[in-house]
C-alpha cells in the first residue's frame, strides 16, 4: 500500500517545508495540491521548476506520483485550460503520473447534455495535450450530476479513448450523492481507477475528515474493493478538516491515519 498525504495538509507551509514534514513523519508519497502547484508555477518555467522540485523531494525520500490540477478551473474557458496545460507540463517534469481534474459545472444556462458535450470537448483537448506521455488525466467524481458516478465518468473516457484517461474516486464526494456505494463505484471504474481521495464525512457536507466514528464512509468497502481490482496507485488522504492544528498534532494524526489504513488494508 502506497500511503499518501495530500500536500495541502501543510497549506501553511511552502512546498519544500511540506516535503520536510512528510519525510519527518515517514510518508514517502504525496499528492501535490493545486495550491502548492500554483506556488511552484509562479517561480518560472513549468518544466524547470518541476524538475527542480522533483530533485528536492527525491533527496528527502518523497515522491509526488499524483497531483491535483487547478481546483476551481472552468475548463470550458480557454485561459483556465491553458493554465492547466502548464500544470500538466510541470507535473510531467515532477514525475506526477496521475493528474486529478474536475469537470466544469458552472455553465448553469446549459442543459445536462449540452454541459456534458462541452466538457467532453474540453477534456479531450487536455488529453490531446498529454498524448504520448505517461500522464493520466483522472476525472474526479463530484456532486454535479454529469460527474457524480463511475458510469458518468466512464461516459467521457469511452468517448475520448486512449491511454491518458482515468478516474479518481473521492470517497467523501461519493458519500454525498445518491450513488453512495463505494464498492460498486470501484468495481465499475475497474482498470480506470488510478487515483484516490480518501476522506470521511457524516453525509451532511464535505467535511474532509479522517476515518472516524462521526463519519459514514464505508472504508472497509473502499480498501477491500481496491484490493479486489488490483489497484496499485496512492492511498491518498485529502483531509482539510484536520489541518487547523499545530504541526505536532498534525503529526499525531498522521500516525493514526497510518494505523487505520493498515487495519483496513489487512482485513480479509
Amino acid at each position: 500500500m502506497k500511503l499518501s498525504m495530500w500536500s495541502a495538509y501543510y497549506i501553511d507551509l511552502s512546498p519544500e517545508e511540506a516535503v520536510l514534514e512528510l519525510e519527518k513523519n515517514g510518508y514517502d508519497y504525496s499528492e501535490l495540491s493545486d495550491e502548492h502547484a500554483d506556488v511552484l508555477l509562479s517561480r518560472g518555467d513549468p518544466r524547470q521548476v518541476g524538475a527542480e522540485f522533483r530533485a528536492f523531494a527525491a533527496s528527502h525520500g518523497v515522491s509526488f506520483l499524483q497531483g491535483h490540477l487547478m481546483l476551481r478551473a472552468h475548463i470550458l474557458n480557454d485561459v483556465d485550460r491553458n493554465y492547466i496545460k502548464a500544470q500538466l507540463d510541470m507535473f510531467e517534469a515532477l514525475g506526477v503520473k496521475n493528474a486529478v481534474l474536475h469537470v466544469d459545472r458552472t455553465r448553469t444556462e446549459l442543459s445536462f447534455e449540452e454541459l456534458r458535450e462541452a466538457n467532453l470537448a474540453a477534456v479531450a483537448d487536455l488529453a490531446a495535450h498529454v498524448s504520448g506521455r505517461d500522464t493520466v488525466i483522472c476525472l474526479e467524481n463530484i456532486k454535479a450530476p454529469i460527474a457524480n458516478s463511475a458510469e458518468n465518468l466512464l461516459w467521457f473516457i469511452e468517448r475520448i479513448g486512449g491511454e491518458n484517461m482515468g478516474i479518481c474516486l473521492d470517497t467523501g464526494h461519493l458519500n454525498l450523492t445518491p450513488h453512495r456505494d463505494q464498492a460498486k463505484f470501484i468495481r465499475t471504474a475497474g482498470k480506470y481507477l488510478r487515483a484516490l481521495h480518501l476522506a470521511d464525512n457524516d453525509g451532511s457536507g464535505d467535511q474532509h475528515i479522517m476515518p472516524s466514528a462521526k463519519g459514514t464512509v464505508d472504508f472497509a468497502a473502499v480498501f477491500a474493493g481496491t484490493r479486489a481490482i488490483g489497484y496499485d496507485g496512492l492511498y491518498n488522504y485529502e483531509i482539510s478538516g484536520e489541518r487547523e492544528v499545530d504541526l505536532e498534532l498534525r503529526s499525531i494524526k498522521l500516525d493514526y491515519i497510518r494505523r487505520v489504513s493498515e487495519y483496513y488494508y489487512s482485513k480479509r
